[in-house]
Order: structure tokens, then sequence, then C-alpha cells
């Protein structure tokens, strides 16, 4: 339907396709202990079941290739504002040598639970990450406050804290909340004002290919419950590095419409956004074209299931949230240049088996609509045999996948809501693909 967009785009930007929910309790799962792996790392660890517990792990590459991992340490044992006043802190861990060693783990920021004085430093979780490719700039956001994304009003809900790196991710300026610039965006929407809103962990997303002013353009992913309580999901970008944010495409116009949850946003070669959305059994798949890239106009079409039934990325008995990215890859047999897309989920049943599923994408076809996108998908690299959750990747500066996850290593914390140890492993193209592809350097 909107393949004109999408051409006129490529010819615009120059660039050719060349042919080559909320809650996350710990899940039901088994396995045994894997074995010592030489690219594997306990980055965050939960090693007796009262310890504080770990959530949610985010991981960037900086410029000069230290790899930044951060991932809440619940107090709390919770999301922020399930527990009244329940304290959450962010800690982090840098590897200079490609995650081989990392530094001490060390406080990004500190909640203040009961202690604090102000609503914005109770306490701060689900951090998401980006690291300027250009400059030493890190940006990290979070949520903040004392009020769970399920409880939210718009007059009282979670912050948006936003915080700083200029130096690659060895220290962090003050949080900064942000909130009120991107709620005030919906409020004469359709669906508007929102009740609540939370930026999605991970990986915020940074351009290949469009840069307006100093920096590429970066695009996070958002999940809002409208003020009919129905959950959607929008892509936020920015072109001054996170100084501000807007709504991409029609406000009115969500990229995924009441099945949304928590979301992540790649970019393929042509421009064309992809949105991939949590759901029971497996993903939402929604694409997005420009139709002006410098304002950020352009077209979401209609979000499609991607699961069992139709070969897709299968999540058994699980609703839980991944990591998406595109990747250069090269077919060994023909050594013909194409692209892999990757989605990290649990494999299950529940919580468990953390896997990396792939796609190889030989045309411009391949991504044409979003069901393209959403069936037959070519493989998947099961990671793990345990109780396993969250996960997340980026592509570091040795060509390799550095992969962050969630999992019972050391058992399960006691705390009702769970905890994890944060594992850290890196994968070469031909780990995933049994050979089969290799990185197109």
């Amino acid at each position: 339907m909107h393949r004109s967009f999408r051409v006129f785009v490529a010819a615009l930007l120059g660039v050719a396709f060349i042919a080559c929910g909320c809650e996350k309790s710990a899940g039901e799962g088994s396995g045994t202990k894997p074995t010592p792996k030489a690219n594997r790392f306990e980055v965050f660890e939960l090693l007796n079941p009262t310890d504080i517990p770990y959530r949610i792990p985010a991981l960037a590459v900086a410029k000069d290739g230290t790899l930044i991992a951060v991932a809440d340490y619940r107090h709390s044992g919770t999301d922020i504002g399930v527990t009244d006043k329940g304290r959450i802190d962010l800690h982090y861990r840098l590897s200079y040598d490609n995650g081989n060693t990392w530094s001490d783990v060390m406080p990004l920021i500190e909640g203040k639970g009961a202690d604090s004085p102000d609503f914005m430093n109770v306490g701060y979780g689900d951090p998401c990450i980006v690291a300027d490719r250009e400059s030493n700039r890190v940006l990290l956001m979070s949520c903040a406050g004392n009020v769970s994304f399920h409880n939210g009003t718009r007059n009282n809900h979670q912050n948006i804290a936003r915080f700083y790196s200029e130096d690659c991710g060895r220290t962090w300026s003050e949080p900064e909340d942000i909130a009120e610039s991107i709620y005030s965006q919906f409020d004469n929407s359709h669906y508007g004002p929102v009740r609540s809103m939370f930026v999605a962990s991970g990986r915020i997303m940074q351009s290949r290919i469009t840069k307006v002013g100093e920096y590429y353009r970066l695009y996070c992913a958002v999940l809002i419950k409208d003020r009919s309580q129905k959950h959607m999901n929008y892509v936020l970008f920015s072109d001054d590095f996170g100084g501000s944010w807007k709504v991409l495409g029609n406000i009115n116009e969500p990229a995924v419409y009441n099945t949304a949850d928590e979301p992540k946003v790649e970019e393929f070669p042509d421009g064309t956004l992809l949105i991939s959305s949590r759901y029971e059994g497996g993903r939402y798949y929604n694409l997005f074209v420009y139709t002006d890239v410098n304002s950020g106009a352009g077209v979401w079409e209609d979000a499609c299931f991607s699961g069992a039934s139709n070969g897709g990325v299968e999540s058994k008995s699980n609703s839980t949230n991944g990591e998406v990215m595109i990747l250069p890859i090269i077919r060994v047999e023909d050594n013909r240049a194409m692209y892999i897309l990757l989605q990290s989920v649990p494999l299950g049943p529940s919580r468990a088996n953390v896997g990396i599923y792939y796609k190889i994408l030989e045309s411009e076809e391949e991504y044409y609509m979003p069901g393209d996108v959403a069936k037959e998908w070519d493989g998947v690299k099961q990671v793990t045999t345990l109780n396993s959750a969250y996960s997340t990747m980026a592509w570091q500066k040795d060509n390799r996948l550095g992969f962050l996850y969630e999992e019972e290593t050391h058992g399960a914390s006691n705390l009702a809501y769970g905890g994890y140890t944060i594992i850290y492993e890196c994968f070469d193209i031909e780990d995933l693909t049994d050979g089969k592809y290799t990185y197109k350097k």
C-alpha cells in the first residue's frame, strides 16, 4: 500500500537494499547450570536467595569500544511504584576489552526509598541506553518515582529520568525528569490525555541513515495507557541526542493498538522502521514508512502477529520483552551479501530458555509488509536452559554480538517478584546460524 513512499525515501537518502504488560515476575522453568564458557560472564550476580535481586538489563557500546552494562538493583524486589516508596538503584559495569573482563559494580544512581524528600528520587528502574557513534556521549533513560505503570494517571504518573555521560559511560550526570515534555504531546490526541507511559528498557536505537543536525537520529519505543485504559505503542524520535523527543508519524495513529505491550524499534536498510511488541506466544510487528524524513511524518501499516501459527517468533506461555536488531551478512555457500534480523525472547515454556531467533532477508521484498516480517523465520539459537527472561543486545567493535540477559544462574530470589543474575555472552554470526552466514564487515 505504501510501497511508493519507501521507494521515495530510499532515493532521497541514497540508500539501496543490496541484494545480498509490564509485570515482570519470574517464570517456572527447569534446566541444569550451564557449563562455564570463555565468552560468558556474570555481570550482576544474585548468589543467594536473600540477596537484593537484579532485573532488566541494558547494554551499549561507546565510540571507543567500551561496553556499558546497566541493570536495576531492586531493594524493593519489584517494579517502580508496586511497593510504596520502594527503593530501586541502577548499577553499571564497564568492559574495555570486548567483554573479556569487567570493572567493579558501580552505582549509577541510588534511589532513596522511604527516605526520599521528593517523588523523583524514590527509585529508578527499567533502563534504556544508547552511545553516540560520533562522540563520547551516552544517553540513559529510566522510569522513576513512586507510581506503578498500572496505577498512573495524567497528573500522577511515573517520571522519565534522563542521564548523560560525556566520557563513554565512566561518569554520569544527575537525573532530569522529561516526562511532561512527552506526555503533553498526547493531551489533544484522540487517545489522550494518556494515563501512563513506559519507555521500553534495553536499547535505544540510533539511525544509521538519518542525520538532522549534529547527531544521527535516535528512536525509542513507548507503551502508553490511554484515557480508556487501552494499551498502545508509539515510537519517539530525537535529533538532538535525547534533548527533546517528538512522536513519530501521526499522533492519532499508534504503531500497535490495543494488543500492545513493551516494544523495541529497529531500522531497515532503506530507512523503513520496524516496531516489535511483546505479546503472549510471540511478538507483534509493524512497519513505518516516511513521507517526510525531516519532520518525522509518515505512515504505519497494520501490525501483524508472529508466532507458532505462521512459523514466526514463538515464545511459549510467556510474554516477555527481548531485543530486535538487523545486521549485514554474507551467505557462506555463495558469498552473497544480505541481511539478518534478530529477535531475542524466552523460548519457554514460561520464562525460561532464552534464545535468539533469526530471519534471513535476501531482498527488500522480505520486509515489504509487516506480515512478511512476521512469518517464516529461519532458525533459533538457544542461549540457556535455565529460567530466564528479559534480554538485550549490542554490536561490539570486534564484530561480535554482545548479549545481556536475565538468568536464574544460582537459583531464584526469595522475593515474590523474583530476580536474576544478569549474564553477558557474545556471539559471532556463525555461532547463531550454524556457520551458514558470516558478518559483512
